[in-house]
C-alpha cells in the first residue's frame, strides 16, 4: 500500500482510529483529571506512603554500582566525538544488569520500581545523554514493556530474559510519511498460514541500527494496527541508513526496511487491531523516561551554574551576585526541584498501580521536555561565549571542557520525540475534557442523531447543574486551608496550594466557556487548548513541588531548603499562569491564522527575496514504497 493511498485518509477517520485506541474508561483515580475539572484532590497525592526499606536498600546498591560505572567507564566526550557508544560500554551495562532494570526478577531482570529506574536514567543521562537514550528506548518503549503488559506467558519467557541480558530492542512505529497520524500507517502485515508477512519502511528507529529485537507496528488488512516482536536478523530486514542529528550523536537511529519478512503468528502481541492501544498504554509510563533524563540534565545545569557563577567575576563581584544572572540560577534550581518532584511523584503513582496516569505522564513529559530545554538554554546564556563554545575547544585551549552547548542540542529532541509538544497538548486536552464529552459529546458531534442530541442535552443539564456551582468557591478562599504546608519558620506553601485550588476552578470555568462558545469547533482551537494544558501543567508541577518539599521536611531531609525551592518555583510558576490566563481570550490567534493562510497561498513570497537556499535537491518526504532493499545493510551487532 503506497503513500498515495494512505494520504487519502480523512481527518475524521484519523481521529476515529486514535479515539478507538484510547482506554474505554478511566481505570482509577487521576489527580490531573480532577484538576482540569476544577477539583484539587490533594488526598490523592498527600501524604505519601512510606517506601519499603528492603526495596530501597536493594535499589540503592544497584544505583551505587551504576554511579561507579558511569564515573569510570562512560566517556561522554568520546561518545560525542565518535558519534557512537563504545561496545565496551554496552557490554559493561549488560554485566551490571542495566538493560533489565525494569524487567521483573523472574525473567532475569532487576525489577526496579519506576522511581528508581528514573533515578538511574537521570544518572546515566548526566554521563552521556546518548547512553541514557539507549537504555530508555530499550526499556521504556521497546520490547520489554509491551510484553510485560500484554504478552503471553510464552512470549515473556521467550523474550524477556534475552532483553534483561542485553539483547537490545527498538520500537518501530514512525514512517517517512507517518508521525502522530497513525491512521495512515503504510507498513502491512498479511496473514499467511502460521506467519504474517510484513512489508514497509520505518523511520527514526532508535536503537534499530544495533537492535536484536524489534517491536513493529503494522496494519493488518481489515483489522488495523497490530504489534509484533520481530527478530532483527530475519531475512528481508535491512537497515538502510543510520541517521545523524544535531544532538544525541551517539544514538543508533536509522531507517529500517521490511520486505516480505515472515514473522510467526505466535510473535504477535495482543489481538489484531490492538497495536495502537498497546503503543499508547506503553507510552503512558514510558514517557516518564524523558523527564527523568531532564531531571539529570537540570541537576548538571545547576552544578555548572553554581560553580561558574561563583568563579566568574565581572564588575568587582561574582556574576551570581548580579541580579540578572542570579535570576537564571534561581530558575534552574527551582525548576530542577519541581521537575524532580513531578517525576518522583508520578513514578511512585505508577508503582502503586491504582491511579490512571495517562494525563499525569503526558504532563510530565510535556513539562519536562519544555523546561529542561529552557534550563539548558539559560545555562548557555549564563556561560556567555563559553556556553556557545564546544567542550573540546574549551579543553584544547586550557579551560574546563563544559559541554553546555551539547546539553542544549541533546535536550532539544525531548520536545519532539514520543509526541511533540503541540500534539501532546492536544492529546492531554482530549483527556482533560473527557468528562464533558461523555455527557455533552452528542451536542457537539455533527454526526449525532436528533435522538442522541436530546439525550445528551438531558445528561448535560443534570451534570452541569451539579458541577458549575462547585466552581464558584472552595478551599482556596479559606485563609487557613492546607495548614499542613504552613510550617513555622518556613516559607508558606499553603498559600501556593490555595492558589492552585483557585486556579483549578478558574481553569475548569474557562474550559467550559470555551466549549460553550465553540462547541463542535473546539478541537480546531488548538492554541486555546494548548494554553489550557500549559496552565494545568504549571498547577500540577506546583502541587508536586509542595508535596515533595513537605515529604522531605517530614523525613528530616533538607526540609528548610526544600521549602525554599518549592516556594521559589511556585512564585515563578504563578507569574507564568497569571500571564497565560489572559492569553486565553486576548491573543493574536485570529491574526496569526490569517497570516499563515496568506503565506501558504504564496502572498508573501516577496519577503523571501534576497537569500540563497543551501538545502539540497530532493523530495520533502522520502519514498517509502514497499519492495526489496536497494541499499547496503548498515545494521551492526554489538558482540
Amino acid at each position: 500500500m503506497g503513500r498515495g493511498v494512505m494520504m487519502t485518509v480523512s481527518e475524521r477517520e484519523a481521529r476515529r482510529v486514535l479515539e478507538a485506541a484510547r482506554p474505554p474508561d478511566w481505570s482509577g483515580p487521576s489527580f490531573a483529571k480532577e484538576l482540569f475539572l476544577g477539583r484539587l484532590r490533594l488526598d490523592l497525592l498527600h501524604p505519601r506512603p512510606e517506601p519499603d526499606r528492603a526495596t530501597e536498600r536493594s535499589a540503592a546498591r544497584f544505583l551505587d554500582r551504576l554511579r561507579a560505572f558511569c564515573a569510570t567507564e562512560i566517556d561522554g566526550g568520546l561518545v560525542e566525538r565518535e558519534a557512537r557508544v563504545p561496545d565496551e560500554v554496552i557490554n559493561g551495562l549488560r554485566r551490571i544488569g542495566a538493560f533489565g532494570m525494569r524487567i521483573p526478577e523472574e525473567y532475569g531482570g532487576l525489577g526496579l520500581r519506576h522511581v528508581h529506574y528514573h533515578r538511574a536514567l537521570a544518572l546515566v543521562g548526566s554521563a552521556s545523554p546518548a547512553v541514557g537514550a539507549l537504555l530508555s528506548a530499550h526499556q521504556s518503549i521497546g520490547v520489554p514493556r509491551p510484553l510485560e503488559l500484554f504478552g503471553t506467558d510464552e512470549q515473556r519467557r521467550a523474550f524477556l530474559p534475552r532483553c534483561a541480558g542485553g539483547a537490545i530492542s527498538a520500537f518501530l512505529l514512525t514512517e517517512p510519511d507517518v508521525g502522530s497520524d497513525a491512521a495512515r500507517l503504510a507498513t502491512t502485515a498479511v496473514r499467511d498460514g502460521d506467519d504474517y508477512v510484513l512489508d514497509g519502511v520505518k523511520l527514526w528507529t532508535t536503537n534499530g541500527v544495533i537492535a536484536e529485537l524489534l517491536l513493529v507496528m503494522a496494519s493488518v488488512p481489515d483489522h488495523g494496527i497490530t504489534a509484533f516482536v520481530v527478530e532483527a536478523g530475519s531475512p528481508g530486514i535491512t537497515v538502510e541508513h543510520r541517521s545523524a542529528f544535531m544532538g544525541l550523536r551517539g544514538i543508533e537511529n536509522g531507517v529500517t526496511r521490511l520486505h516480505r519478512v515472515r514473522v510467526p503468528a505466535a510473535h504477535r502481541i495482543g489481538a489484531e487491531g490492538e497495536g495502537l492501544r498497546i503503543a499508547l498504554a506503553t507510552l503512558t509510563t514510558g514517557r516518564l523516561a524523558l523527564p527523568a533524563l531532564g531531571v539529570g540534565a537540570g541537576k548538571w545545569c545547576l552544578k555548572i551554574a553554581r560553580e561558574w557563577s561563583r568563579a566568574r567575576v565581572q564588575w568587582g563581584k561574582p556574576i551570581a551576585e548580579h541580579e540578572a544572572v542570579g535570576a537564571k540560577v534561581s530558575f534552574i534550581a527551582a525548576t530542577t526541584f519541581a521537575l524532580e518532584a513531578v517525576v518522583d511523584l508520578t513514578g511512585e503513582l505508577a508503582d502503586e498501580g491504582s491511579a490512571d496516569l495517562r494525563i499525569e505522564a503526558a504532563l510530565a513529559k510535556l513539562y519536562g521536555g519544555e523546561m529542561a530545554c529552557r534550563m539548558a538554554d539559560e545555562l548557555v546564556q549564563l556561560r556567555g561565549g563559553r556556553g556557545f563554545e564546544t567542550a573540546a575547544s574549551l579543553a584544547a585551549r586550557g579551560e574546563r571542557g563544559v559541554p553546555a552547548e551539547q546539553m542544549l542540542r541533546d535536550l532539544r529532541i525531548n520536545r519532539i520525540v514520543e509526541g511533540g509538544s503541540e500534539i501532546l497538548r492536544l492529546l492531554i486536552a482530549r483527556e482533560a475534557v473527557d468528562a464533558h464529552l461523555r455527557v455533552a459529546g452528542g451536542l457537539v458531534d455533527p454526526d449525532a442523531s436528533l435522538t442522541r442530541k436530546r439525550r445528551a442535552a438531558t445528561a448535560a443539564g443534570s451534570f452541569y447543574a451539579r458541577w458549575l456551582p462547585s466552581l464558584t468557591t472552595g478551599r482556596g478562599h479559606l485563609p487557613l486551608s492546607y495548614g499542613d504546608f504552613h510550617i513555622s519558620r518556613h516559607p508558606n506553601l499553603a498559600a501556593h496550594l490555595r492558589y492552585v485550588e483557585r486556579g483549578a476552578r478558574k481553569l475548569a470555568r474557562v474550559t467550559f466557556y470555551g466549549m460553550s462558545r465553540w462547541q463542535g469547533r473546539m478541537d480546531a482551537k488548538q492554541r486555546f487548548l494548548g494554553r489550557v494544558v500549559d496552565i494545568g501543567a504549571e498547577l500540577f508541577a506546583m502541587t508536586a513541588a509542595c508535596v515533595h518539599a513537605e515529604r522531605l521536611r517530614s523525613n528530616g531531609d533538607h526540609g528548610r531548603e526544600a521549602y525554599q525551592l518549592a516556594d521559589a518555583f511556585c512564585r515563578q510558576a504563578r507569574v507564568r499562569v497569571d500571564d497565560l490566563f489572559p492569553l486565553l481570550w486576548h491573543n493574536t490567534d485570529a491574526t496569526d491564522h490569517t497570516v499563515a493562510a496568506a503565506v501558504l497561498a504564496a502572498d508573501h513570497t516577496w519577503l523571501e527575496e534576497g537569500i540563497v537556499d543551501p538545502s539540497t535537491e530532493g523530495p520533502w518526504i522520502a519514498d517509502a514504497s514497499p519492495g526489496p532493499a536497494v541499499k547496503v545493510d548498515v545494521h551492526r551487532t554489538v558482540p
